[in-house]
């Protein structure tokens, strides 16, 4: 402190009488900064706030400040007008002027601060200090605070501090102009630590309580213990280290041993941190506040320790006092690699699943081209879900020269879903080589879903199968439980009235009767899952007159391509179910080959 005290003072010397407002106030900020060991932002708000206060002008607010700490300057200097006191007069008027200043500064200041004149012997030697000025919050043992000190002995509120040695480090701040520091020490019930300043002729005294008590220090503990986390200080002037109890508890430390050590500290580090405590410290060096989290050894164990320090620095950027606070996040940490190896685990099983998705329903990169029929596919697995699903397609030329199309859907995610979902599948595939009716495949799937449900009570499913002739270009469909499929039909869309049937393994020997649809050029189909019109943020109606503005807006903007327009649209996946669509349109010879369109139309 002293050396920054110094400095301050010495750098921030009036300037020749051309010196502008500005350099003016610039002094009386650098001259709060040093004093009172904040930054100069933070002095530089401080004057400012006491100008509006104050109702002044910040320059001669500048001129009070510099009157009272350029201690080279004298008084004679300033016309401040003088103090009405009721107690003595100090020993030396010439400085009486200051302390309408001194009062204002201390009646701004937190904490327990006064200045104080000193009463000498004919030797020279102090035989008693005069409180002529103090902060709001300073209090004596004999119960005195504030402004009733103004004018009492020292001596008589602190009898034993002429005995402690105390005043001799008084007398030498007085003699000598150097900032001095003592304690830790006790008084009473209590710790503290005074620093001392010369000011004048007096001395401005600084107490700092280091075991305080009350509701804010019940306050204090209680967010520390909430928050596992600790504070400390470091006076890199006097060499002063104070640690909270509970960083001491962090460290696992017994506070009978005191703060660590720096060696002691870097013995406790993990060496593969060295790079990040370096850039932490080159950063701090640049005056930025620190916020790093590191790793120590302690008690066999390795703890993962976030610390956020800051520093009170001179008008030079060296740090005079450091302070933080050190968190000990090693459940936060260790969590934190759990869910990353948790989430590492499920991305490979996401990539599992997929790959097993594929295998067991693949989608085509492209449209399927059948007989008087173009086809195409869209599988969109659901947003957060990591496992295979139940929803499932089938599009297939029947040896008749029709075509068979189905979508289906069994409820669940995981492997009983993939599961039944294969194999109604393969058993839709499989019995159309008997028969191509919709309502009798229909009937054998459920059937075969009756079956399955005995091993798996849970079991549900619904489905849609269709045919479309080429020569009658005519669609027979029939539905177990399904949502409509959407017919598209001079850029309008509407979804088709369902015929009756139950959903898929509930009833043995339901029956599936069938419609029949003209489906000619220019029509569009979508056969679809539920998750396109489900969603936990919208009814089944709102999805579904969602899905049927996107054909709208697809047949629209490319009435002759409108598949692949229609798929580009329709790439959002559910996040709570999987998603399967099939859209199909009539084609010939002329709207398959888009090229021989585009030539006719040039």
């Amino acid at each position: 402190m002293a050396q920054a005290y110094a400095e301050a003072v010495n750098s921030l010397r009036p300037a020749a009488a051309a010196e502008t407002e500005r350099a003016i106030v610039e002094r009386a900020v650098g001259l709060l900064a040093g004093r009172a060991r904040c930054r100069i932002a933070e002095a530089r708000r401080h004057l400012l706030r006491m100008a509006a206060d104050q109702r002044r002008e910040p320059l001669d607010v500048a001129h009070g400040v510099i009157s009272l700490l350029d201690v080279a300057e004298t008084v004679a200097e300033r016309s401040i007008p003088p103090l009405v006191s009721s107690f003595p007069p100090p020993p030396t008027q010439r400085f009486e002027p200051w302390l309408t200043v001194v009062q204002r500064v201390l009646d701004v200041t937190p904490g327990m601060c006064g200045y104080l004149t000193p009463e000498r012997d004919t030797t020279g030697r102090i035989t008693d200090l005069i409180w002529a000025a103090t902060t709001p919050e300073a209090s004596t043992p004999d119960g005195l605070r504030g402004s009733q000190l103004i004018g009492r002995r020292a001596s008589l509120q602190f009898p034993s501090a002429p005995d402690s040695g105390r005043w001799d480090v008084y007398q030498g701040v007085l003699d000598t102009g150097c900032p001095a520091a003592v304690g830790p020490f006790r008084y009473g019930d209590h710790q503290y630590t005074l620093r001392a300043h010369r000011l004048g002729q007096g001395l401005l005294l600084n107490w700092t309580r280091h075991d305080q008590t009350g509701p804010s220090a019940s306050r204090v503990e209680g967010t520390e213990r909430l928050g596992n986390l600790g504070w400390g200080e470091w006076d890199l002037i006097t060499g002063d280290i104070f640690w909270s109890e509970h960083l001491y508890r962090i460290y696992e430390r017994d506070p009978g041993l005191g703060p660590l050590s720096r060696d002691e500290s870097d013995a406790l580090a993990v060496a593969e941190d060295a790079p990040l405590i370096r850039a932490a410290l080159e950063a701090f060096d640049r005056s930025a506040q620190v916020d790093v989290t590191t790793r120590v050894r302690i008690g066999g164990r390795v703890k993962f320790l976030r610390t956020v320090a800051d520093a009170v620095r001179d008008t030079a950027g060296r740090p005079l006092r450091i302070y933080g606070i050190v968190q000990d996040v090693t459940d936060r940490e260790n969590d934190a690699r759990r869910l990353a190896e948790v989430e590492r685990q499920l991305a490979d099983e996401h990539e599992l699943a997929g790959r097993l998705q594929r295998i067991i329903l693949p989608i085509p990169d492209g449209p399927i081209e059948f007989p008087g029929l173009k086809v195409a596919l869209r599988y969109l697995p659901a947003g957060r879900e990591s496992l295979v699903g139940g929803d499932w397609y089938q599009a297939t030329r029947m040896r008749d020269g029709s075509v068979l199309l189905a979508v289906g859907d069994v409820a669940g995610h995981g492997t009983p879903a993939a599961t039944t979902m294969a194999q109604l599948r393969h058993a839709l595939r499989a019995l159309a080589v008997a028969t191509s009716d919709p309502g009798i495949l229909l009937g054998q799937l459920n059937r075969l879903t009756c079956e399955l449900e005995r091993e798996n009570p849970e079991l549900s499913a619904t489905a849609v199968v269709a045919r479309f002739d080429p020569q009658r270009m005519e669609v027979v469909w029939a539905q177990a439980g399904h949502p409509p499929p959407l017919l598209s039909r001079g850029g309008h869309t509407t979804p088709l009235e369902r015929p009756p049937g139950p959903m898929l393994g509930v009833v043995d020997d339901a029956v599936y009767p069938t419609s029949r649809l003209a489906f000619h050029i220019g029509d569009l189909l979508l056969l679809y899952t539920d998750g396109l019109v489900e969603h936990r943020r919208r009814g089944f109606d709102d999805g579904l007159a969602q899905a049927i503005r996107t054909v709208d807006e697809a047949v629209r903007a490319s009435p002759q391509q409108p598949l692949a327009q229609l798929l580009s649209r329709l790439r959002q996946a559910n996040p709570d179910d999987d998603t399967c669509i099939l859209a199909a349109r009539p084609v010939t010879g002329e709207t398959r080959d888009l090229r021989h369109h585009l030539l006719r139309a040039r």
